[in-house]
């Protein structure tokens, strides 16, 4: 099934607050315990999340890392609303730093980040290579990079059948986006040829589970 790309940003107010009030607390918490398994002895100090939507990934990781730091960006205001409240409430407000901003457009400083994740958010991108550029301007010698994201299945019927077993009871803009995401995801050996593009050959790209798709490594 060919790729049909859906808008980058998530800015409708009935969907961020659709997303905000999801509970995505199995494969969010996934997805700090994977990146453990892959970085074993990495102690994040300055991590910067990509797409950092409401920021419950964002939260979890520095829960799971209390050494660290981290800045979330994400492009979407109306996401960024909801990730401040968060942070709040979390209490991570001072360890918490939250940016607006669409990728290539940031003012982070260029390499200063020892561990970058990203959760969802290559599927948005028009272009992947907006998603490895920012890889290779702030991460710094050495740093963890661990990319999570959606993968394309084989046809419509089969991104019906995921959305109708993961989200059949969510509200419908989830299972809209939901839907839209599975259509707009990247294969397994599409992200391979991205990467090669962009520099980053040496990072491994898996498939998991039935639906996800997930790439480390760490930069030279």
């Amino acid at each position: 099934m060919k790729r049909i790309p859906e808008p980058e940003l998530m800015d409708e107010p009935e969907q961020a607050r659709a997303y905000a009030r999801a509970d995505f607390s199995e494969p969010h918490q996934a997805f700090v315990e994977r990146f453990h398994q892959c970085f074993p002895g990495h102690r994040p100090q300055q991590v910067l999340d990509l797409g950092c939507g409401a920021a419950d990934i964002t939260i979890r990781f520095a829960r799971a890392y209390p050494e660290s730091r981290l800045t979330g960006v994400d492009g979407a205001a109306a996401m960024l609303v909801f990730a401040r409240e968060a942070t709040a409430q979390a209490g991570l407000g001072d360890r918490i730093q939250l940016q607006q901003a669409r990728l290539p457009e940031t003012t982070l400083p260029r390499r200063a980040f020892d561990t970058v994740i990203s959760n969802s958010l290559l599927h948005h991108l028009h272009d992947p290579q907006t998603l490895w550029q920012a890889v290779t301007q702030y991460a710094a010698p050495g740093a963890a990079v661990f990319i999570m994201d959606m993968r394309r299945p084989d046809s419509r019927e089969r991104a019906g059948a995921l959305v109708d077993e993961y989200a059949g009871t969510e509200p419908e803009v989830l299972k809209r986006d939901f839907f839209n995401s599975l259509l707009a995801a990247f294969r397994p050996d599409e992200i391979t040829q991205q990467l090669a593009q962009a520099g980053l050959a040496p990072f491994q790209v898996e498939a998991v589970g039935d639906r996800h798709v997930i790439v480390h490594g760490k930069m030279e």
